[in-house]
């Protein structure tokens, strides 16, 4: 998988509001409803990146998410973290995203 360069990055990102970029990871928050509605977030998005092989950092505090993707092996940002990002945001929509 290529590295993507920052004006890819850059681009890449203003497809997907609410992701940011910290170093080598893009990132995003995530408040669902509730706590039950946060876990089907999660669990939707596990679904999902065992089917991609492409797993997210995930953090759960409350009905708050925070996720974090980079291509580790890799070594950075690659097109698979943007479209996992991607998915991530229609996974959460039904939840309350904001």
């Amino acid at each position: 998988m290529d590295l993507l360069d920052d004006s890819a990055i850059e681009r890449r990102l203003a497809d997907l509001p609410g992701w940011r970029r910290e170093g080598d990871e893009i990132r995003r928050t995530i408040t669902a409803r509730d706590f039950p509605s946060a876990i089907r977030v999660v669990d939707e998005v596990a679904t999902e990146a065992e089917r991609m092989n492409h797993h997210p950092d995930i953090d759960i505090r409350w009905r708050t998410l925070h996720l974090a993707l980079s291509t580790h092996d890799a070594g950075g940002l690659t097109d698979l973290d943007f479209t996992l990002a991607a998915r991530i945001d229609e996974i959460a929509e039904p939840y309350g995203r904001t």
